[in-house]
């Protein structure tokens, strides 16, 4: 394989002195892509994998979605005895940097 193009030595330091990092060139060579005969993925079947009864409006996920709740009515009517079942609540929050 030839030589990589890029761009003079002493401008490949000064780029990367700037970045911080060494640069990861756009183009694509050969000896920087996988081989071509990996063996196909082990993929595992999911719902809409058969081919018969395989019907789009019951695994249409839109379907299934439901008006909100108001959470502060349920606890209200659930405090009265009205309703046993288990509320939805908010879950822990994560705190981005």
């Amino acid at each position: 394989m030839g030589a990589r193009r890029d761009v003079a030595t002493l401008l490949q330091r000064v780029r990367a002195f700037l970045l911080g990092r060494e640069h990861t060139l756009a183009v694509r060579f050969e000896d920087g892509l996988a081989d071509r005969t990996q063996p196909p993925p082990e993929v595992p079947g999911g719902p809409a994998h058969l081919l018969a009864a395989n019907y789009y409006h019951k695994r249409d996920p839109r379907r299934e979605v439901q008006p909100p709740i108001d959470v502060q009515q349920q606890l209200l009517a659930d405090k009265a005895g009205a309703q046993t079942e288990k509320l939805p609540t908010p879950g822990s929050v994560y705190r981005w940097d």
